[in-house]
């Protein structure tokens, strides 16, 4: 039988000089925004684009104050615009219009002048411009004046030279567009907590923001105060050099907790410095007592931060939020020797001086060891075990694109949501993007794990296969979901079962929630609908104004539980429209006093809580 040829005719696309699209730097800024600033997002989230462009206007103002011009620096947000106005030397006149409009215009390209900067490749003030709908930059320099003002980056009025009685200094005036961030907002939690950090990192520097003053005196043993959530079981150690400082604790909490910075940015994904310090401090510590610990026992309980300043830093991406930098600057050490050079010096000295904080740390790690080695059986068959069922894992349903993927736009979007009972993980399941968002589902009530030790994580399947899901059992560094979820019903029992997840997080995997991966969805309460228009509602206030809108009589159902939730319906809560409360700590929560307060034993102050609290539900 001869084999039949078949001609495959493909439709043939023009191609010609016509398609070869050149586009000017503002069109391709605003059409490719995530390759300047990232995310957009609308304010929700601490990373979300209106904050980065805050920062990089931010970021001028701090390396004048680095170069030795301006001590305070006044931020103002109202209605959605920003003004921040410094006290250094103030662009030079003639290039107002040129550090803000041209791409790669700027004095950073000359390390002399600017020699640890953040902002080294010209853009991204520029981007601010950009991404917005009103920009305006204006220049105080030796009693005279001059500013531009801009929409989208495009030129609209402009000043010549002026006298002026103000200060040398450098004003900025933004909205950003709407039509790119929607309807955001800035939050004050976010922004000051952007502010507190410049100024833990530039002793010195006072930064007033909406009339709320902000400086620091001790630097990253501040920072370590204001973000420690557990008591420091020994006082925080604190090093300084000229381009180097640290701080280090420990406490009673699991897992390992770190703060790293270059040239004052907050670097959150950590990179090289990160992994040399962590590395460092373990082995100095280890080669004090002359004793072979595990790393891990020495590691245990850490809360740590240290900031360094480098020649040219290489950032892995444009937010600048992963240092790949392996060398202090061309002509510098690498960083491996520079940091570990400096800790070995300064934190043996330390221990050798101040015996009660090595006492301390001693037992710290003596007590992780030991309750390593009492689990050690236990951890042994419970990762045998979580091998076998990740296999044939019928509590997660996984999706196709994690967190920790080496490549991938959409790395930050992979999700899991933690779900109880079949109906309701039936319903996430068949309306969930399954290259985005996993589910893993509860058998029921997961145990209360406080108070106990994290003997339990491996003993308890549940908590293992969790564990196993999220690979978080060594740290953050594998987490495979950027966006923890709890999911469970709006009644009593949904609460309590989020309260118990939560008591596991806090107790095992704080940084989980420090690093703010954690959320709770919302899920609607009722829906209100005509013939025309569906209507759901998260709250009686938005049934009330629903039954207003949609006139006499509308239908309205009240949704008990997840699992009356038609798959069809649940694709509108989880999609681009999903509602989430990130679950967040401050200062004032320390762990252990909320969670005995919460999950401990029935105690009389939490019977009165209950009763003054009470709310009578709506028939």
């Amino acid at each position: 039988m001869e084999e039949e040829e078949l001609e495959i005719n493909l439709p043939q696309e023009n191609y010609s000089d016509d398609d070869i699209k050149t586009l000017d730097w503002q069109e391709h800024i605003r059409r490719r925004p995530g390759m300047y600033i990232g995310k957009l997002g609308d304010g929700t989230s601490p990373d979300d684009g209106i904050y980065v462009l805050l920062k990089e206007v931010l970021d001028n103002s701090i390396d004048e104050y680095m170069m030795g011009f301006g001590k305070t620096i006044e931020v103002t947000i109202k209605d959605g615009e920003v003004f921040i106005r410094d006290h250094g030397r103030g662009v030079p006149l003639g290039k107002v219009k040129d550090v803000s409009s041209k791409m790669n215009t700027g004095a950073k390209y000359d390390s002399k002048a600017f020699k640890k900067s953040v902002g080294l490749n010209g853009v991204g003030i520029k981007a601010v411009n950009a991404l917005s709908s009103y920009f305006k930059i204006q220049a105080f320099r030796e009693k005279q004046t001059v500013w531009v003002e801009f929409s989208k980056a495009i030129v609209t009025n402009e000043a010549s030279i002026e006298p002026t009685t103000q200060n040398n200094g450098t004003l900025v005036e933004f909205i950003p567009d709407t039509t790119i961030f929607g309807e955001y907002l800035y939050r004050d939690e976010y922004v000051e907590s952007l502010l507190k950090n410049y100024v833990y990192l530039n002793t010195g520097l006072t930064i007033i923001y909406n009339g709320k003053k902000f400086l620091s005196k001790n630097g990253l043993v501040d920072l370590l105060n204001e973000n420690m959530t557990s008591e420091a079981l020994y006082p925080i150690m604190h090093f300084k050099d000229t381009d180097i400082e640290i701080a280090i604790t420990h406490t009673n909490q699991y897992g390992e907790e770190y703060y790293s910075f270059v040239n004052g940015q907050h670097t959150t994904q950590g990179g090289t410095h990160q992994s040399v310090f962590r590395e460092t401090v373990s082995r100095v510590i280890k080669e004090y007592y002359a004793k072979n610990f595990d790393y891990a026992d020495i590691r245990s309980g850490i809360v740590a931060a240290v900031s360094i300043k480098v020649e040219e830093p290489v950032f892995e991406s444009q937010t600048k939020t992963k240092l790949g930098s392996r060398d202090m600057g061309p002509k510098g050490p690498t960083v491996q020797k520079f940091i570990g050079d400096f800790i070995k010096k300064e934190l043996d000295n330390y221990l050798h001086k101040n015996s009660e904080t090595s006492e301390t740390l001693l037992k710290k790690i003596l007590d992780s060891e030991k309750e390593r080695k009492a689990i050690a059986g236990v951890t042994k068959l419970a990762r045998e075990r979580a091998k076998k069922s990740n296999l044939h894992n019928k509590k997660l349903r996984d999706c196709r694109i994690h967190y920790n993927d080496t490549k991938g736009d959409s790395m930050d979007e992979s999700s899991i949501f933690i779900t109880e009972g079949d109906s309701a993980s039936g319903s996430i399941t068949k309306s969930r993007n399954p290259n985005l968002q996993a589910v893993f589902s509860l058998r029921g009530k997961p145990l209360n794990s406080f108070g106990l030790t994290k003997k339990i994580v491996y003993e308890n399947e549940e908590f293992n296969l969790l564990q196993a899901a999220l690979n978080i059992e060594d740290g953050l560094d594998g987490l495979r979901y950027n966006k923890v979820i709890i999911a469970t019903d709006a009644d009593t029992d949904g609460m309590h079962i989020r309260l118990l997840l939560l008591t596991f997080f806090l107790q095992f995997f704080p940084d989980l929630v420090k690093k703010n991966h954690v959320y709770i969805l919302q899920t609607p309460l009722f829906r209100v609908r005509n013939k025309k228009e569906t209507i759901y509602c998260y709250s009686d206030e938005e049934r009330i104004a629903a039954i207003n809108k949609l006139g006499i009589n509308p239908e309205i159902t009240r949704f008990k539980g997840l699992g009356e939730i038609s798959p069809d319906e649940f694709q509108h809560f989880i999609g681009k429209d999903i509602r989430l409360d990130k679950v967040t700590m401050k200062k004032e929560d320390l762990v252990k006093d909320m969670l005995n307060f919460y999950m401990g034993k029935n105690t009389p102050e939490r019977q009165v809580f209950i009763i003054d609290n009470l709310v009578q539900a709506e028939d």
